[in-house]
């Protein structure tokens, strides 16, 4: 059993590796009245050193400016076994696999 939890925590680090993520530089316009925080993409102001999950997005606050990253691997990033398909909870920015052929049963990676 302890494999198998080194197994998912590996896993979940390849993930990281290869999230998709950008960067969105803070500009300063007026050196007088300098920003507050970071405006997302939907014009929302966030404080610097916040952090915040929109739409599986992990993103971060700083003095340098937005970061962002998703928190669901692309499927293409993963090797996926063939007779497996990726499943993807939105509401709990999760993936699992699954047999295409009985999508109540898990699929091992090995």
């Amino acid at each position: 059993m302890a494999s198998l939890h080194v197994f998912v925590c590996l896993l979940g680090l390849v993930v990281l590796c290869h999230s998709n993520c950008f960067f969105k530089e803070l500009v300063i316009k007026d050196l007088k009245n300098p920003p507050k925080g970071c405006v997302d993409e939907d014009g929302k102001q966030h404080d610097f050193g916040s952090e915040w999950v929109r739409d599986c997005l992990g993103c971060s606050c700083t003095k340098e400016g937005l970061s962002c990253c998703n928190m669901v691997p692309d499927s293409d990033v993963v090797d996926i076994p063939m007779e497996c398909e990726m499943v993807v909870n939105k509401e709990a920015c999760s993936t699992k696999l699954v047999l295409k052929s009985d999508k109540t049963k898990e699929c091992s990676l090995i």
